[in-house]
């Protein structure tokens, strides 16, 4: 069993255009102003535009929270801006397989 903890959903609107990995890292830093060393995880799902950043503690996503009231903005590299939704994953415990691991990782 998992649960995300700590963790932020960022719904990029489906109809603009694909965002790259790089752009996306940059837009980070930039427009939340979140460092390296605050951000644990990114992890991007091209095809739903989602994109989930894990943060170091609970206070930075409260802050992130805070200052993005929920909605931030995405401009792209050709000058259009799109709204991104913000929210925390919520998704509550999940379970999960996991495939082919060695017999000295312990299970249940």
């Amino acid at each position: 069993m998992g649960e995300r903890q700590n963790t932020i959903l960022f719904t990029f609107d489906l109809k603009s255009s694909l965002i790259s990995a790089y752009e996306i890292q940059e837009w980070i830093y930039a427009q939340l102003s979140l460092e390296d060393n605050v951000v644990l995880m990114v992890q991007i799902d091209g095809s739903q535009r989602h994109v989930y950043i894990k943060l170091c503690d609970n206070n930075r996503l409260q802050q992130v929270l805070h200052l993005t009231g929920g909605q931030a903005e995405y401009r792209h590299t050709n000058g259009v801006i799109s709204m991104v939704r913000v929210k925390t994953t919520g998704l509550g415990t999940r379970r999960f397989r996991i495939a082919n691991l060695p017999p000295e990782v312990p299970g249940k």
